[in-house]
């Protein structure tokens, strides 16, 4: 018998959101997910082999009034996605900004490259690049450290 379980990779994950059409929005549009399929619950996305569901809480009537994601409660702190490299973390914080999503500064963090922002329900993602030698001019000084995030409720 194993001491322990053998997992992979991530299947998919599923994110309790305010309002799943809203959330569909910003998932396809601002982060190049497609919808994989509608579900009785909300919505089915995906990117790769990447599965995203995005839904109403299970009990909304458990739900407190004008919830938001905080890293501070137990449960998910944040959620980062792979990109290729710098330059795709400087063209996202470029889009980022087009497009009036809150996010924090490129930030070396020693082992990657990280960009955070938020999403409509202010739940807390990153974008990771590989560490390499950022442009001149690169990572900021000043920009928040990943735990602390962007925009984290005080």
């Amino acid at each position: 018998m194993a001491d322990s379980l053998v997992v992979g990779a991530i299947h998919h994950l599923r994110l309790t959101v305010t309002d799943v059409a809203r959330s569909q929005a910003f998932y396809t549009q601002v982060l190049g997910f497609a919808v994989a399929r509608a579900i009785p619950t909300g919505v089915l996305l995906t990117q790769g082999s990447f599965l995203l569901g995005l839904g109403p809480a299970p009990d909304p009537a458990g739900a407190p009034p004008q919830d938001q994601f905080n890293e501070n409660r137990v449960g998910l702190d944040h959620l980062s996605f792979q990109v290729a490299d710098y330059a795709a973390l400087e063209a996202a914080r470029d889009l980022f900004a087009a497009q009036g999503v809150l996010h924090g500064e490129i930030k070396d963090i020693g082992l990657a490259h990280v960009l955070a922002f938020r999403d409509p329900d202010n739940i807390q993602l990153e974008l990771t690049a590989p560490r390499g030698n950022p442009p001149a001019g690169g990572a900021r000084p000043g920009s928040p450290a990943p735990d602390q995030g962007v925009g984290a409720p005080s």
